[in-house]
């Protein structure tokens, strides 16, 4: 598999970047992708391991998991990248994964396949095949409706948002993610026979009763959107705004036109949480010309090499520059994090200004002995007139798991983060699967 020996000489390269004078001037994709014959050097470097951790998806006691959830036979269409055979490694890509546009090979491979016209729709089920809704149209969601329709189901995928694609869509930037390779997926379940209702809340009863009246299974793969809040005096000022909501404004924007609902032109923002989202933030910040940026980073700075404590196959504990650090560089001259810190209470214009946020309480913390201590003396306030929160999801909304009666009712299933709290785009594309299957299975439609 792959070009014997390749892994010693050929150094490993991923794509390339814009730069950041240029990446900083629009929302277009930051990624350079490689030349097709870079691309298949890269591809030889496989060894096929006696065990192949990169597809079994296995678990090593950290905090995510080694290798693939999806369980892609990556090996295999490595191999077949690295000969050229794209339409082979297109099929092998597409067995395991209905949404392989992941970085780096997986996106070449798919990339390739749309441009060659071979990824092509399913055969609509007849129309006395059994009825599945699927609420929520993530990547979760999707997966599962591709999989019920490939199995003999008619599938509704029911949306709230006026776009299907759930943080594919609005949750990850159309720099990181451009939202005509998420679109074209959507557009293939449709053309599938996938009836899509956007604009549509499941949560209300009345809509709620009539999904679960029409249809033989309901599959709810509503996300974990119950976003974590900082538990301060002063939270729920205005001008301290979820993560989720300000992505959501910036790309529908982008999509729509007009102005943002939530704008950082000229504003000192602070984004609370140190993971992709808020650094997705960060990004998002800048482009719309933010006075400046910090990013709050609760735990302390990570080593930028590893250790032998961190050995593979463990998740590697080290220091991430990610984009949006370095484009906050370039622009305003130093990392925007703020390594070790602790917000101890939000401050506000005053009610004479309409009582708005204007700025941060914070204290650094000390981590040398584990756990985080204050410093004495270390309190300081920073200016913000927005403040962004990006410090994850506890879990799901109830609201639609309450409605749909998911606790009690036999026909009700669950799929992805809905089922097993925040996760990986990947976990949740493997979960609506196997989701598809359990209801396949019920229904007596299992091939």
């Amino acid at each position: 598999m792959g070009r014997p020996g390749a892994y010693l000489d050929v150094a490993r390269r991923a794509h390339g970047t814009r730069s950041v004078s240029d990446s900083v001037a629009d929302y277009e994709e930051i990624a350079l992708p490689l030349g097709s014959d870079e691309q298949r050097e890269q591809a030889s470097r496989c060894m096929y391991c006696g065990v192949a951790f990169c597809q079994s998806g296995m678990s090593f006691g950290q905090s995510r998991p080694t290798g693939c959830p999806l369980h892609n036979l990556i090996p295999e269409w490595n191999d077949l990248l690295y000969r050229g055979l794209w339409q082979q490694a297109s099929a092998r890509l597409a067995l395991t994964n209905p949404f392989p546009e992941i970085r780096d090979n997986e996106r070449a491979i798919s990339d390739w396949s749309w441009g060659a016209k071979a990824v092509a729709p399913l055969t609509p089920a007849p129309e006395d095949a059994p009825s599945v809704t699927v609420v929520g149209a993530g990547p979760a969601g999707m997966s599962c409706a591709w999989e019920l329709t490939r199995l003999g189901a008619r599938v509704t995928l029911v949306e709230r948002s006026d776009r299907a694609g759930g943080l594919l869509m609005y949750g990850i930037p159309h720099m990181k993610l451009p939202k005509d390779v998420v679109q074209r997926r959507i557009d293939l379940l449709r053309e599938s026979g996938v009836e899509l209702r956007l604009c549509t809340d499941a949560s209300e009863p009345d809509v709620a009763a009539a999904l679960l009246e029409g249809s033989d299974a309901v599959v709810v793969a509503v996300g974990a959107r119950d976003a974590r809040r900082p538990g301060v005096p002063g939270a729920d000022l205005p001008g301290i705004v979820l993560a989720i909501d300000y992505l959501t404004s910036a790309t529908r924007r982008l999509l729509d036109g007009g102005e943002p609902r939530i704008d950082a032109k000229g504003l000192d923002v602070v984004v609370i949480g140190g993971g992709d989202t808020g650094t997705d933030c960060v990004a998002t910040a800048i482009r719309q010309g933010a006075k400046s940026v910090v990013q709050l980073e609760f735990l302390p700075e990570p080593p930028e090499g590893g250790s032998a404590r961190n050995a593979w196959p463990a998740w590697p504990r080290v220091r991430k520059d990610d984009y949006g650090q370095l484009e906050a560089a370039r622009v305003f001259g130093h990392d925007p994090r703020l390594w070790g810190t602790e917000t101890l209470e939000f401050l506000s214009e005053g009610e004479s200004e309409g009582g708005r946020v204007s700025g941060l309480r914070v204290v650094s913390l000390d981590w040398s002995n584990g756990d985080p201590r204050r410093i004495a003396g270390s309190e300081r306030v920073l200016d913000a007139q927005l403040v962004l929160v990006a410090m994850g999801f506890a879990g799901p909304e109830k609201d639609v798991l309450d409605a749909l009666g998911a606790r009690s009712n036999p026909k009700v299933f669950l799929a992805g983060d809905a089922c097993t709290g925040p996760s990986l785009v990947v976990s949740a594309i493997a979960s609506g699967l196997g989701c598809a299957t359990r209801v396949a299975e019920a229904l007596g439609i299992l091939r």
